[in-house]
């Protein structure tokens, strides 16, 4: 369990905006990780996807190292945010657009 923490330790690390999901950006495997998606793209930022369908190791371990149950997880500047229902409410009340600007995300190119 620490090899894979080690890897979502860097994964996170290395992106300031990391969605764990299922399917990618381009091809959602589910709902949720659909409307992940679409609320960082109305955002306009850049952001990093990994696709736990590919990884069963990251699929479970990425769990583990939030105490969060569920997928899609969004991580901005190493800090956990929540899943599709916690970025639907703060994207809603403008709270994820602030965050990601007081944390100066680099909108997409």
């Amino acid at each position: 369990m620490a090899d894979i923490n080690s890897r979502i330790s860097t994964i996170v690390g290395d992106n300031d905006v990391v969605l764990f999901m299922k399917g990618t950006p381009l091809f959602p495997q589910c709902g949720f990780s659909n409307l992940a998606v679409n609320i960082l793209d109305h955002c306009g930022v850049a952001y990093e996807s990994v696709d736990v369908l590919q990884d069963m190791e990251i699929r479970q371990g990425i769990k583990a190292y939030s105490d969060w149950p569920t997928i899609p997880q969004l991580y901005v500047k190493g800090e956990f945010v929540g899943g599709s229902d916690i970025m639907k409410e703060m994207f809603e009340a403008g709270e994820l657009q602030t965050m990601l600007a007081e944390n100066g995300v680099a909108k997409a190119s």
